[in-house]
């Protein structure tokens, strides 16, 4: 996994949450696994307007921290799946809120934007 520059501090819970699903994408990933067993694939059409490759490491940090777990298949064609564990299961209702708070925050976001 990447090495920060800057180490990162356990003390704030809210530090600890930003980090574990704070990443541009990974909220959203979270919700796509909560639907289904995804393939990398699957996730990279899904999210079509980020790269694999930011898809592929915030996939692996969401390993990393117990969200995701990853299924690797032994045949040919090699290929992997992700899920949820019961620990991202638990993120669901937390992720559930936030999207509901951009929601009801979408009217003023929109007439912040038209300012500009």
């Amino acid at each position: 996994m990447y090495k920060k520059k800057i180490p990162f501090e356990i003390d704030c819970g809210v530090k600890i949450a930003m980090e574990i699903f704070g990443g541009k994408w990974k909220s959203c990933i979270i919700l796509e696994l909560s639907k289904k067993v995804m393939r990398p694939s699957e996730l990279h059409k899904q999210f079509a307007e980020a790269s694999p490759r930011v898809i592929d490491r915030q996939l692996r940090e969401l390993e990393f921290y117990g969200i995701v777990e990853k299924k690797i298949y032994a045949e040919l064609p090699p290929h992997s799946e992700y899920k949820l564990t019961e620990v991202g299961e638990s993120l669901l209702p937390i992720i559930y809120e936030v999207e509901k708070w951009g929601d009801n925050y979408r009217p003023t976001m929109k007439k912040l934007l038209n300012i500009f």
